[in-house]
């Protein structure tokens, strides 16, 4: 007999950025943790299809999932809390959903009707929001709709949740994550903003069963029970998200709040399971009480907004704290680093991490940070361009191939040791047209990739459209730079080491991608490891 589908439905008041993503996550946690199968899917109200295209600065980093999704930066906090993967249905557009219904009507499918936003857009959108249930995998399904409550752009997707929770019932809970600022003039926590922004998701016709409201100070029972009271919902249904130590330790504070209890109950299912989260707790307790502190140095383009590199930066708390160790980042711009103050940017790392990222900007940059980690010694770890950079450092510096360069950067260069790949040799569009989503790659079996990885096939994610040039690969082998990793379907070479040196390697996929808080990926481990080295050294 298939599964019950019960459905909770995440929206946000107020202002964006106030954590929707991590409250998701947080609740999805703590009902795994009592045995329900869940997953969580976000709906982004812009028209863009995907984040493939949009620019870091303006979105964070694009996300992709194994199938070859290029997603919302949400799903990776979805994935690392729930060690589970995502896929294509998980993240959902208006660009999407709009290119979907106008395929449609050009196919005559509406047999001449009107298309309208309801009931077309809105049967769409829900028909994509009850999707990940068809199967049968899942329990609970949390849906996070993008954007704030008052969007224009969001208001088909409040509308769609609208006529689901009379569709679906008693299987279906309605969260609202709203702030409650503290006005320091007066001392005093203000309600009018949730007031509001709970007013505007009833007159779409959306009642709140549960609210979480973002906060400084603790709403304290005085304003738990206004809050209540104007907004229509059960007292023991008001919590507070206060700030965090850590994005980890939400989970705790909202089970300490009872919430999952209150949330298996409005959807009629048992609470008598407690959630076992011994493992994250210990994982939580290392993090904020590290033993030792290791300076890694994380050169890239998109420095001024860290989120550009979340699934990195995150990747590397897992494997601090799995050495029970603080990974101070030191973010160094790789448009500022030069020949000749490269060094004196980079004095005092433990690692060197060359981000990834795309175009000449700041490339030249990351190669000097390449020579530096290489010259003296210092534990490097070069991530798609990153492994590129180091590619081409080592062709100029060590062959002899001074021009040598990426035709991404320099169409004309005389040694072309990084080169278009043949399969995008004819495409134009940009966007979804890359390398994308999870690939094969065999390990040289004496390797320390090999060691490392415990395994001698693995699968990692990809987001490219350059490759390193099999037509120098002999040269660089011979010179000491050695491909230890190869995709057995097409021959791409996609980890290079310096065998001589502690720890040198480069990877053309996104390892980061793959680690959560359960399995930190053992390349971030080991570079910990390494760095950790160095700096008793």
């Amino acid at each position: 007999m298939a599964k019950q589908v019960n459905y909770i439905f995440v929206t946000g008041g107020v202002t964006s950025s106030l954590g929707k993503g991590i409250v998701a996550s947080s609740l999805a946690k703590l009902l795994q943790a009592r045995g329900y199968s869940v997953t969580i899917q976000k709906f982004d109200p812009y028209l863009n299809i995907d984040p493939g295209t949009l620019n870091p600065y303006e979105h964070g980093e694009c996300y992709v999932t194994e199938d070859g999704a290029e997603t919302d930066l949400d799903l990776g906090h979805y994935e690392r809390f729930l060690n589970r993967p995502t896929s294509q249905a998980n993240n959902v557009t208006t660009g999407r959903i709009y290119q979907h219904v106008i395929d449609k009507e050009r196919r005559g499918d509406y047999l001449g009707k009107t298309v309208q936003i309801i009931p077309h857009i809105t049967d769409e959108i829900k028909r994509r929001m009850l999707l990940l249930g068809e199967d049968g995998r899942y329990e609970i399904i949390i849906t996070e709709i993008g954007g704030t409550v008052g969007d224009i752009e969001a208001l088909p997707y409040i509308e769609a949740v609208r006529q689901l929770r009379w569709e679906l019932g008693s299987r279906c809970v309605s969260l609202h994550l709203t702030l409650v600022p503290f006005l320091r003039a007066t001392g005093e926590l203000k309600t009018k903003p949730t007031q509001h922004s709970v007013k505007m998701l009833q007159e779409a016709g959306v009642q709140p069963d549960i609210l979480v409201c973002r906060a400084e100070h603790s709403l304290g029972e005085d304003v738990r029970r206004k809050l209540a009271l104007f907004c229509n919902v059960a007292l023991d249904s008001v919590f507070e998200s206060l700030d965090a130590r850590t994005i980890y330790e939400v989970p705790m504070l909202l089970r300490d709040q009872a919430m999952d209890q209150v949330v298996l109950r409005k959807l009629g299912l048992s609470s008598e399971r407690q959630p076992e989260l011994a493992k994250w707790e210990s994982f939580v307790h290392k993090l904020l009480h590290p033993e030792r502190e290791v300076r890694i140095g994380l050169i890239g383009k998109y420095v001024e907004l860290k989120d550009s590199y979340k699934s990195i930066n995150e990747a590397l708390i897992h494997a601090g704290a799995e050495h029970s160790a603080k990974v101070d980042i030191q973010w160094i711009h790789s448009e500022e680093l030069t020949p000749e103050n490269a060094a004196s940017h980079l004095v005092g790392l433990h690692g060197v991490l060359v981000a990834p990222g795309f175009g000449a900007r700041g490339f030249e940059g990351k190669i000097e940070a390449v020579r530096i980690a290489r010259e003296h010694g210092i534990p490097f770890f070069g991530i798609c361009f990153g492994m590129q950079a180091a590619v081409i450092e080592y062709a100029r510096n060590v062959l002899g191939h001074q021009s040598a360069n990426s035709t991404e950067v320099d169409p004309n260069t005389p040694h072309p040791v990084i080169a278009l790949m043949e399969e995008q040799k004819d495409v134009t569009e940009k966007g979804g047209t890359m390398r994308l989503g999870s690939c094969d790659c065999l390990l040289s079996p004496d390797s320390k990739l090999h060691k490392l990885y415990g395994t001698i096939l693995v699968s990692e994610r990809h987001r490219h459209r350059y490759e390193f040039n099999n037509a120098y690969r002999e040269q660089l082998a011979d010179a000491g730079l050695q491909p230890v990793g190869i995709n057995p379907q097409n021959d791409l070479v996609e980890i290079v080491i310096i065998p001589s040196h502690p720890w040198f390697i480069g990877v053309q996929f996104h390892p980061e991608y793959r680690s959560t808080v359960e399995e930190p990926h053992p390349l971030f481990t080991s570079f910990v490891e390494a760095a950790l080295k160095q700096s008793q050294s």
